[in-house]
């Protein structure tokens, strides 16, 4: 079914493999966290991560882990959001930001895919 969510356009199907059940493009600026090893992150807040909390349940693995496919530019991995501070952060692999040429606090556009 279609959504259409203050600004943010996408669809809504059924959970299973590969199907996607919600879709979003957010920007912001490559933030780091660092952990046992630096991870480079988009952060996903506000109404995005809304669309996410109300699918969460239905597709989340683990830890709250939510399996996305994202696309940046030409290139696109499979990851998991990961829940932080009420909302989430993308994490943007180092085979991705280097094909995309991007470095920690570039702004950019990632199309996010949540699968269930």
């Amino acid at each position: 079914m279609p959504y259409r969510h203050a600004g943010h356009q996408g669809t809504l199907g059924a959970v299973g493999s590969d199907v996607v059940v919600v879709e979003f493009d957010v920007t912001g600026p490559v933030v780091e966290w660092r952990g046992p090893a630096p991870h480079h992150f988009l952060e996903v807040t506000g109404e995005p991560a809304d669309l996410v909390h109300d699918v969460a349940r239905r597709v989340t693995y683990g830890w709250g882990m939510v399996p996305v496919r994202v696309r940046v530019g030409a290139t696109t991995s499979t990851t998991a959001l990961w829940p932080r501070d009420g909302g989430y952060v993308v994490p943007l692999k180092l085979a991705l930001r280097r094909a995309e040429g991007i470095d920690l606090g570039d702004v950019v556009t990632a199309h996010v895919e949540v699968q269930g």
